[in-house]
């Protein structure tokens, strides 16, 4: 448990020398220092929600809404859910329809399109994505986000949501970029009128990727192509007076949005800079921020924070900033050298690692999990997922919802850093680098005028004493502490005021709130 906490006099900035052991571990704060304004975090719902959504019983779709969106505390003060900031919902292209000639062979991968070949839009498609988009909005998630791995079907040059040609360009057809612009500005022009506002909307995914599979809808895009989507979309939410922002390019990896890797590499460099002829930038309706994927650029500690300097300073110099839209753990990285099964605790202490030094190195104002939920086992390789789905039989229709340590990591940030925060200077001052760090004690800090947001990772097999001091803080009302580890899940600890120490548990998620 958290054994103590911090005295009035640390926060006004005066150490209690007397109260701290020689082995404790001074940590820095500094609210006059702030870096990035945090837009949100959040995660994706794809494939599996809808059968959830459309078929699953009532009390297993509740239960999977409260625990990925709920801000509310039960009666004990624990967080009743990790209170997501933004969902992202994903836009079919109609291999459902298509059924096995699709070629899709996983037919939960399959997804349902809106319009069809004729021109009919049928707003009954989707139903079980919808169900929770709906829950989002009610339970006040503040961005929905809809993004589209492939155009509809009619609109490919193969006529499936994937490509059968390893060529690294688009499937869509190239008279097709008007339509499929409509064909986005219409989706969000019907859910506005039924008081459904998706806030950005993102037409390319992942483009660097062959796509040549059948294993999900895809589609490979140039840098060329995706300029020219981009603004033929900004062109149709402009005509039907769209304020949605458009969001792109999703890179498959964070090295492509600066370096000259693939075929759609220099991404910031391409499409962020004003000098260039692809530039979207200049668009009204493009959110200022590229967007990556983090998979496969989460392995040794000092490969993973470079990469993030490198998106930094490339974002930076650009005059833009960075979207982190989709994570989670492709690779075996998240092993960390390990043999056999991995337990959801170490895979939830190294999702919030990826999750700090994106924030921490790559300034980052979002940070968005990918799927929310996927079959597996709750206890141990969590890579994929923030619930487990235990399905009652092969056809998908029924089963049970279960939480794993992964939501509750992403909770100990997406719970508590509300989206206006800005990060704040954060540092641990125990003479090791930032990699040495990264095995040991990591801090990030978050700020608005109301609260001060603290969170600690003790990544060692050891208890840490640590010595908080946050300047420039003239007073506080209350703090509260919330521990994710083997034994508790988000939960409200129990503190004392009588020493100027804090004692971390090995293998541990800390979240402070201080509120002012």
């Amino acid at each position: 448990m958290f054994k103590t906490t911090l005295s009035l006099f640390l926060f006004l900035g005066i150490h209690i020398t007397h109260a701290q052991s020689n082995s404790s571990i001074s940590i820095e704060i500094d609210s006059k220092i702030s870096f990035q304004r945090i837009d949100n975090i959040g995660a994706s719902s794809a494939w599996f929600t809808e059968f959830i959504g459309k078929y699953w019983s009532e009390e297993q779709r509740e239960n999977m809404a409260r625990w990925l969106f709920s801000k509310k505390m039960d009666k004990d003060g624990n967080p009743e859910g990790i209170g997501l900031s933004s969902f992202r919902f994903n836009i079919g292209g109609g291999t459902t329809e298509l059924g096995d000639s699709s070629r899709i062979k996983d037919f939960r991968k399959r997804v349902e399109c809106f319009l069809d070949s004729n021109g009919h839009y049928d707003w009954n498609k989707q139903i079980g994505y919808l169900w929770f988009v709906k829950k989002a909005k009610a339970y006040g998630v503040k961005d929905l986000i809809a993004f589209s791995n492939t155009q509809p079907v009619f609109m490919t040059t193969n006529g499936l949501g994937f490509k059968t040609i390893k060529d690294y360009t688009s499937n869509l057809k190239t008279n097709e970029y008007g339509n499929y612009a409509q064909f986005l500005a219409n989706i969000l022009s019907h859910f506005a009128k039924e008081k459904i506002h998706f806030n950005y909307i993102s037409p390319v995914n992942e483009p660097q990727w062959d796509w040549y599979n059948n294993s999900q809808e895809g589609s490979p895009w140039t840098n060329y192509e995706i300029s020219k989507i981009v603004k033929a979309l900004d062109s149709a939410l402009v005509k039907n007076k769209i304020n949605s922002k458009i969001i792109t390019p999703e890179a498959g990896h964070l090295e492509y949005l600066y370096s000259k890797k693939g075929r759609a590499g220099e991404q910031v460099q391409m499409l962020f800079n004003r000098n260039s002829s692809l530039d979207v930038s200049k668009y009204s309706h493009v959110l200022n921020a590229a967007a990556g994927h983090s998979y496969y650029t989460d392995g040794d500690d000092s490969t993973r924070i470079a990469i993030r300097k490198n998106v930094r300073d490339t974002a930076e110099k650009y005059g833009t900033s960075y979207w982190q839209t989709e994570y989670s753990m492709l690779g075996d990285n998240y092993k960390e050298g390990k043999k056999g099964k991995v337990s959801a605790m170490d895979c939830a202490l190294f999702l919030s690692k990826v999750i700090h030094d994106d924030f921490v190195y790559g300034n980052a104002k979002a940070w968005q999990f990918w799927n929310s939920v996927e079959p597996g086992n709750p206890d141990f390789d969590t890579r994929y997922f923030l619930l487990a789905l235990q399905s009652s039989d092969s056809t998908f229709v029924s089963g049970k919802v279960i939480p794993t340590k992964m939501l509750w990591a992403l909770g100990n940030y997406s719970h508590f850093i509300l989206p206006n925060m800005h990060r704040i200077k954060a540092v641990v001052n125990n003479g090791l680098n930032e990699v040495q760090q990264a095995k040991d004690l990591m801090v990030s800090a978050f700020e608005d005028n109301k609260q001060i947001v603290v969170v600690l990772i003790n990544y060692s097999n050891e208890e840490k004493n640590i010595h908080p001091n946050i300047t420039n803080l003239k007073k506080y009302s209350s703090m509260t502490v919330y521990l994710t580890n083997e034994q508790h899940n988000l939960s409200k600890q129990s503190i004392s005021t009588n020493t100027s120490e804090l004692q971390l548990q090995p293998r541990s998620i800390y979240t402070i709130v201080i509120k002012k």
